[in-house]
């Protein structure tokens, strides 16, 4: 995408203003790592994204696993595996203060007449100090539309599945089977109402990739042709980025195992001990992330696309998919032009946009959090000024 002025726009957070003025109904979910990046100025910048879009944006809230990415940020490695979430923790922490406790609510005057803009015996200091923060004063931005943006994870480990519970309102989900999706369903579900939350209030959208075309032969062909161009080598690097394990220092016809390490945990543990009656071998591993990665993939007609995605709804109890693509951006055109209508034939999707933010469009309720949830919590217990 360009600028009027035919610059290059790469960062995703200065993509994310342009193309809300554009739209009306497209909402953004922006993915930061909270590594490498202090909460203060963080909050800020997202704030300010929620105030641009009228409310329509999210958050996927990582930690990273790459040791490289670390040693670039001038750290010796990456944080332990389990040191990760306990920073994370700490960090939205600090974010929930600052969005949701430090500016009450109807602060904002804009008294034009009176030149007052808001109360400051109103607008609070966060006096936050921690074990990895101290952020003493007030946020720097005025409540926007959501307060929080709305908030998405993607821990699948059993640390992560802890984490999210306290935080995430979405989460994504992948797995090659329909077993070992529905444990990773119940496990987001059990770990939420652990943290006293409903545990069906969070959406749970799983990875899923389409290939369609009018008629059976038709996608049989794109799919044979898309598997004259992938690279099992190419899958194996992947798969070895995700994991932390050096996949060419075995045979193709070896089991894949379980290795506990500071990578990402969870894609190994999908294609071991999720499903224990399951053996995959590293030759069938990479054949499988070769297209659709950790998800399953659809083949097929618009009408057995469709049963697909029912089966597997009502197999494992998710609220939706997170469509990936083999090309981009063909892939999501043929979604459009070919699944979208059969679905929306069996009312399956929607056939208008709903109005409001992006919490009020996927929740149907109000744009703040709940008090159920450690944000609005937070902003039950405004602080007294410092």
């Amino acid at each position: 995408m360009r600028t009027g002025s035919q610059v290059p726009v790469n960062d995703p957070l200065l993509l994310v203003p342009l193309m809300s003025q554009a739209t009306r109904h497209l909402c953004f979910g922006v993915t930061c790592a909270v590594s490498y990046e202090h909460p203060y100025p963080f909050a800020r910048r997202m704030s300010t994204l929620d105030h641009l879009t009228g409310g329509r944006i999210a958050w996927n809230s990582v930690t990273g696993y790459v040791d490289s990415a670390a040693r670039n940020r001038g750290l010796e490695r990456q944080m332990a595996h389990d040191d990760r979430y306990d920073y994370a923790d700490e960090y939205l922490d600090v974010c929930y203060k600052l969005w949701e406790s430090s500016w009450e609510p109807g602060v904002v005057l804009r008294d034009k007449a009176g030149g007052v803009f808001t109360d400051p015996a109103r607008v609070h200091a966060i006096a936050h100090q921690g074990k990895e923060f101290r952020v003493p004063g007030i946020h720097l931005c005025e409540p926007s539309p959501q307060r929080t943006p709305v908030l998405y994870q993607a821990g699948a480990t059993a640390r992560g599945k802890n984490f999210a519970g306290r935080h995430a309102e979405c989460v994504f989900i992948s797995a090659p089977t329909q077993k070992v999706l529905r444990q990773g369903v119940q496990g987001s579900r059990d770990a939420a109402r652990l943290e006293g939350r409903d545990p069906f209030a969070i959406k749970i959208f799983a990875m899923f990739t389409v290939i369609v075309d009018e008629t059976e032969a038709g996608a049989q062909r794109k799919l044979d042709e898309y598997r004259r161009h992938v690279s099992v080598e190419g899958a194996l690097t992947l798969l070895s980025g995700w994991t932390g394990v050096d996949m060419s220092g075995y045979a193709p016809d070896d089991a894949i195992r379980y290795i506990e390490n500071d990578a990402g945990r969870s894609a190994l543990e999908s294609f071991t001990r999720a499903d224990p009656d399951r053996v995959w071998t590293v030759r069938e591993v990479a054949q499988w992330v070769c297209i659709g990665g950790r998800g399953p993939v659809a083949v097929g007609t618009p009408a057995q696309v469709a049963d697909a995605m029912e089966d597997w709804v009502k197999q494992t109890r998710i609220d939706g998919f997170n469509l990936t693509y083999v090309v981009a951006h063909d892939t999501f055109c043929d979604i459009a032009d070919l699944v979208v209508p059969e679905l929306q034939r069996r009312g399956r999707y929607k056939k208008a946009y709903a109005e409001g933010t992006l919490r009020e469009k996927l929740f149907g309720q109000g744009p703040l959090l709940d008090q159920r949830h450690p944000a609005g919590r937070a902003r039950e217990h405004l602080l007294s000024p410092a």
